[in-house]
């Protein structure tokens, strides 16, 4: 059985006038797909953990799968670390200053902010609602030269 890996990252979120808000993915290597994702105004652990927790929910999980991330402060941290562990994935990380092998997590953030017109939304609620709207659309919409021209979830 091959082994499965899961991408994670966060990203700001430019809104309104000059409000910033954080939004933190989970991204299934192999399919691309956004298993779990939560939006934040806070750049704290919490949102970080919001996501797991949000990934520990998603009918696909895979047990064993492996969680990439870089070495921010989120992912080195032992609850967060702990957690990871209690639901039998294991843990990488990039090398301090490497951001390559998390690229088409990066890449993901960078059509995200494309596609989406967030200057738009005023308050958090909107931008919540922004970034829901595109999950479903990118995940079981969009489709991908790479994955056969389907969109993520049609692909897995």
């Amino acid at each position: 059985m091959q082994a499965r890996y899961y991408l994670t990252d966060i990203t700001y979120l430019t809104y309104g006038k000059n409000k910033r808000a954080y939004l933190s993915t989970i991204k299934d290597a192999e399919s691309n797909e956004i298993l779990a994702y939560e939006v934040s105004a806070s750049l704290g652990l919490d949102i970080a953990m919001e996501t797991l927790k949000q990934l520990k929910k998603h009918r696909h999980l895979t047990p064993d799968a492996l969680i990439h991330s870089d070495q921010g402060f989120h992912y080195t941290n032992p609850k967060f670390q702990k957690l990871v562990k209690n639901m039998g994935l294991s843990q990488s990380m990039s090398r301090r200053g490497n951001c390559w092998d998390n690229a088409p997590q990066e890449s993901f953030f960078g059509h995200f902010k494309d596609e989406t017109n967030l200057k738009t939304c005023m308050t958090l609620e909107e931008v919540k609602q922004e970034v829901k709207s595109y999950m479903i659309y990118y995940n079981h919409y969009r489709g991908q030269w790479n994955l056969n021209k389907l969109p993520p979830a049609r692909y897995r």
